[in-house]
């Protein structure tokens, strides 16, 4: 298939996009889709937790030589930074330094386009063809840096946790990125849907939030596919990414984003 670069969104934080990167992109993974995930927050989560679950599979310690901005400082061809954490999955690592992007951008290049179209520059000619999915991990964060990630995505999905701070988060994501991203630097990323987030099956407020959803976006827009907010999925961050194939919360947990995940390759148009 051709490779697909997407990106987990919203600008409110907390509604689980970090964790649906991670969970999606190992189910895919195990799938047999070829997918890396590139940790594109200075906080570095997504990397704490890939760095925890790929010591689940080996008995060695995983040493991070080159972090994602020592690679864009340095010239590096990000294939050579990669770190595997199961068979088809691989993670390009971040750290605190990424604070450094923005400047990194500005120093560098003459006029805001050319800074905007770093990222996908750099995708396109040392990682596009090599991988199935490219999934960016960013931070709920208007400004330069995250412009840059949006404007390297092929496709963006929506996370949207049914809270009114978060419907509202995703409103305003859209309306950013129809006027900044497609109007002025004339991006060609599209929404492949908005994802829900329930907090709890059949709440009336997680209803309430969805039903205005559907009004606000149109129901073919949002995922059949629904993830829940699960105990298991907090304990991951602290665990890495548990799969044990007799433990009935595991399989409950991978169950909900293995449907994401196929979704995903239906609303693209892939065959499994």
């Amino acid at each position: 298939m051709k490779t697909c670069v997407m990106s987990f969104c919203n600008q409110k934080g907390g509604v689980g996009k970090t964790s649906t990167t991670a969970l999606v992109s190992y189910n895919l993974a195990k799938m047999g889709y070829k997918c890396l995930t590139i940790d594109f927050d200075p906080q570095a989560n997504l990397t704490s937790l890939f760095i925890k679950t790929k010591s689940k599979y080996s008995s060695s310690v995983t040493p991070i030589k080159t972090s994602l901005m020592t690679a864009i400082k340095n010239n590096i061809d990000f294939s050579q930074i990669t770190i595997p954490v199961i068979d088809n999955l691989d993670l390009i690592p971040n750290a605190s330094d990424f604070f450094l992007y923005s400047r990194f951008l500005e120093n560098t290049f003459n006029n805001e386009a050319e800074r905007v179209q770093y990222l996908a520059d750099k995708i396109n000619t040392d990682l596009r063809n090599k991988y199935d999915f490219i999934f960016i991990d960013v931070p709920p964060t208007f400004g330069l840096a995250n412009d840059s990630a949006f404007y390297a995505c092929d496709q963006l999905v929506i996370v949207l946790q049914t809270q009114e701070r978060a419907l509202d988060g995703a409103k305003v994501l859209v309306n950013y990125l129809q006027s900044n991203l497609i109007d002025e630097f004339h991006s060609s990323v599209d929404i492949l849907g908005i994802l829900p987030v329930l907090s709890k099956r059949n709440a009336q407020v997680d209803t309430e939030i969805l039903n205005s959803a559907i009004q606000e976006f149109g129901l073919e827009n949002i995922f059949s596919s629904h993830i829940m907010t699960m105990e298991r999925v907090k304990r991951m961050d602290i665990t890495g990414i548990t799969d044990g194939k007799t433990d009935i919360w595991d399989k409950r947990t991978h169950k909900a984003y293995i449907d994401v995940a196929k979704e995903i390759l239906e609303r693209l148009g892939v065959k499994e």
